[in-house]
């Protein structure tokens, strides 16, 4: 049953990986992603069938081209929807069908859409954060009132930082950035939210001295930092309980069960 879960969860984080690069992509360019919108090619305009649609398979079998003009699809496609696959299925082996599971399920998709947003055009929308935020905090508030507060203290306190980064830093960072880590804080609770936030920065401050060491990028060029929430967040999901059991600190629910 277990191995059951965990296949269906890469199966599924393939098809909404696709899902969430629709969704980012016509955010970005003011469209709709619900309705009867269909999908279509960006080269020829012909509208995109069933046969087009399946995750991965249809990319492998139609060798990275559109069936109609056969111009090169690109590869960002399949990288993503691989990354959310592979990675709900590493939440699936981390956490089973629980509630561990629903929660990170739910950061994890904020996080993934507001990365895909980001990158593509530099902007993070608060308004597809802010219900990821919301369903947070409304799973715990069904669990216990105690619970319910670690998950608003967590995000008072995460995007309390980022708000006071952006004060000192005068506008390094953008009131998404901040969003998004309420989000996390919220979904995550204090202790492991501000863990996730250290990470984030740890990771993309290395990178950052990186590409100036290689003059990639000049000292006020903008990265965007969703991509870094994520991958800081999704490494507080494989090791956070240790890393804070280590300095004797409790992860608090749902995270030991």
């Amino acid at each position: 049953m277990i191995g059951m879960f965990r296949l269906t969860s890469f199966i599924f984080g393939l098809a909404y990986g696709s899902f969430l690069n629709v969704v980012a992509q016509r955010t970005i360019e003011g469209r709709k992603w619900w309705g009867k919108e269909r999908s279509a090619c960006e080269s020829c305009g012909r509208t995109l069938s069933f046969i087009d649609l399946i995750p991965l398979l249809s990319y492998v079998f139609l060798k990275g081209r559109c069936r109609g003009c056969n111009k090169k699809i690109g590869i960002s496609y399949l990288l993503v929807e691989l990354i959310m696959g592979f990675s709900m299925l590493v939440l699936a082996w981390l956490y089973g069908p629980t509630y561990a599971f629903i929660l990170s399920f739910v950061l994890w998709s904020c996080l993934f859409l507001s990365s895909l947003t980001d990158m593509y055009s530099g902007y993070v929308y608060d308004w597809l954060v802010l219900p990821f935020l919301a369903i947070g905090l409304f799973l715990r508030v069904f669990v216990g009132w105690q619970i319910f507060l670690d998950g608003i203290l967590g995000a008072c306190i995460c995007g309390f930082l980022i708000l006071l980064i952006m004060y000192v830093s005068k506008g390094g960072m953008g009131s998404g950035d901040a969003i998004v880590a309420a989000a996390i804080g919220g979904v995550m609770g204090a202790w492991m939210g501000c863990l996730a936030l250290y990470i984030s920065f740890m990771c993309g401050g290395l990178t950052a001295l990186s590409l100036l060491l290689a003059h990639k990028v000049g000292r006020k060029d903008h990265l965007p930092m969703a991509p870094f929430f994520a991958i800081g967040s999704f490494c507080t999901f494989l090791f956070g309980v240790k890393i804070l059991a280590f300095l004797d600190i409790s992860p608090g629910w749902p995270w030991i069960f």
